[in-house]
């Protein structure tokens, strides 16, 4: 019995060491998206700065101090990049009504339109990646990025 324990396990360590070796490709990919996302919005556009930008688009308006928690960024970096994005005309700006303290940040139409773009780009890749699985795999595939996520 002891041996038969060894071998799952020794299967379960391979299996983890693959997969993990499979997000660490991921996540370099998703870096190199990002850089590339990025220069279509705007030449100057930074990644972390594409990243706030559609997190900014998605949520509809919201503020540096929730990007900074959202992203567990300083905010001092997410001031930088708030700056930025303004600067290029990507987002706007304006006093929050509830608390004089903060900016409330909405992306522009033209940063929406551009976002769409890239993420209807993005959609297209995605599903000629894994145009071979069943409906039925792709939902396993999501539980398990979900499970990862809230790990």
């Amino acid at each position: 019995m002891v041996a038969a324990d060894t071998v799952e396990s020794t299967e379960v360590d391979d299996a983890l060491a693959d997969f993990q070796g499979h997000l660490n490709l991921i996540f370099t990919k998703a870096r190199s998206l990002w850089k590339e996302s990025a220069a279509r919005i705007h030449p100057e556009l930074q990644p972390a700065g594409y990243k706030l930008l559609a997190s900014i688009a998605r949520a509809g308006s919201t503020n540096a101090h929730q990007l900074a928690e959202l992203f567990e960024m300083d905010k001092s970096v997410v001031s930088r990049q708030v700056r930025m994005l303004e600067d290029l005309d990507l987002i706007e700006s304006r006093p929050d009504e509830n608390d004089g303290r903060l900016r409330v940040l909405t992306a522009t139409p033209a940063a929406c339109a551009a976002l769409a773009d890239v993420r209807g780009d993005h959609a297209q890749r995605l599903r000629a990646s894994i145009t071979g699985l069943s409906p039925t795999e792709i939902r396993t595939a999501s539980k398990v990025f979900r499970l990862l996520a809230e790990a």
